[in-house]
């Protein structure tokens, strides 16, 4: 095991939705169509990596959304308003992921190079599984396919950012030892799981959640408005863990070289 047998990466921000906007945006609708409550798209990118309906919770935790709703109702939300905003949220998302499931630039050459160094593909995503029923054959039809995913309600034991759903990847690509493995991620909860697992953890600071910009905007800015944010992200990247931070997938064949040379020294995450 002095190689990378597997990668195990997380869907929007990661391989498809470049800056990660189809749960963003349900989240915004979700909280106005409920409860008339109005969060704006920076609260809702706080806890992003986490499942959706701890999302939710932990939305209604930040001090500013927590101001607004005992303003509203005089008390802090509760779990069956979480239920009730998850309610309204799943069946938007399942509605409109799709239309997020192009892959990001780069991700199904980088995909191809990989599975030549016979290299494993597994996946897993803060979406529950119904969500990921409609995601996965999009990006399929589009050129990004996984060896093998995992929903965030597949796991009893709970979502990010414990090790359960990168785990569960390993067992089922049938990977020997968890340092064989890299996760990839553009959230902290993500970054937190790789380590959680005892894999080396890669964030990405261009594609996704902390960059948080379309491919668009992206396009548009100046460099210097680049840098700042990208360095930004991979500072909170790294403070959560992260052995090594790029811009995009594209740039991880280099960093599984810089591992592979690890490995074979007999160093571990």
């Amino acid at each position: 095991m002095n190689r990378i047998h597997a990668v195990i990466l997380d869907w929007a921000g990661t391989t498809v939705d470049f800056g990660s906007f189809a749960p963003t945006q349900i989240f915004i609708e979700a909280f106005k169509g409920v409860f008339d409550i109005e969060i704006t798209l920076a609260q809702a990118r706080v806890p992003m990596g986490l499942g959706k309906w701890q999302h939710i919770e932990a939305l209604g935790k930040l001090p500013e959304v927590d101001t607004l709703w005992k303003a509203k109702f005089g008390r802090s939300m509760n779990s069956d308003d979480i239920d009730a905003i998850y309610a309204a949220f799943m069946p938007l998302q399942i509605a409109k992921v799709v239309d997020f499931a192009v892959p990001i630039d780069g991700v199904v050459d980088t995909i191809a190079a990989l599975r030549q160094q016979k290299i494993k593909i597994g996946s897993c995503s803060g979406y529950p599984r119904a969500v990921m029923e409609k995601l996965v054959p999009a990006a399929a039809a589009q050129g990004y396919q996984p060896d093998n995913w995992v929903a965030s309600d597949d796991i009893s034991a709970g979502a990010r950012p414990g090790p359960w759903m990168a785990l569960k990847n390993v067992i089922e690509l049938g990977i020997g030892s968890v340092f064989a493995c890299v996760k990839v991620d553009d959230a902290v909860p993500g970054i937190e799981e790789g380590r959680n697992a005892g894999m080396w953890s890669v964030g990405l600071a261009l594609s996704g959640n902390e960059f948080g910009k379309t491919w668009e905007e992206y396009q548009e800015m100046p460099k210097h408005e680049i840098e700042t944010l990208k360095q930004r992200a991979a500072d909170k990247l790294y403070a959560a863990g992260a052995h090594y931070v790029i811009d995009t997938l594209a740039d991880l064949p280099i960093v599984i070289e810089s591992i592979n040379a690890r490995l074979a020294k007999g160093e571990r995450p």
